[in-house]
């Protein structure tokens, strides 16, 4: 997978994180509002650095998409921290490929630093520093 490619494959997955967290923060309990607000924030944080990587590598950043399909319906707190797991895992994922695409490329260490910062798990109680890298080699 090319750098752009896989930059493009993590800013396409923001764009999703950003969307489940909207539906995740309506249905969150009252306890978990500001952790779920940091979570938003910082994928719209990563999402806007992704469109510089990508115009920096010569594209043109992939537009979000009007809605995206959950994977299952959200009707409670205890379903939003389980769409919340999901959302962290699939973002992981995409971020291990952007690392492992840009690591052996000159001046990738600033993309590679990204990549790192997507994969926190705060949803399923610990941090894990490159969860599904292993699954995905």
């Amino acid at each position: 997978m090319s750098a752009l490619d896989a930059t493009q494959a993590a800013l396409a997955a923001e764009h999703a994180a950003v969307y489940g967290y909207g539906v995740v923060g309506g249905r969150i309990g009252t306890e978990r509002r500001a952790e779920v607000t940091a979570a938003y924030e910082a994928h719209r944080a990563r999402r806007e650095v992704l469109r510089r990587a990508v115009r920096d590598l010569g594209g043109a950043p992939v537009a979000s998409a009007a809605a995206y399909e959950l994977p299952f319906r959200v009707a409670d707190p205890a379903g939003a921290v389980r769409l919340a797991a999901v959302l962290e895992d699939r973002v992981a994922g995409v971020y291990s490929d952007l690392v492992r695409a840009t690591e052996a490329r000159p001046g990738g260490g600033g993309r590679r630093a990204q990549g790192g910062g997507g994969t926190r798990r705060r949803w399923r109680g610990g941090d894990v520093t490159f969860p599904g890298l292993a699954e995905r080699a």
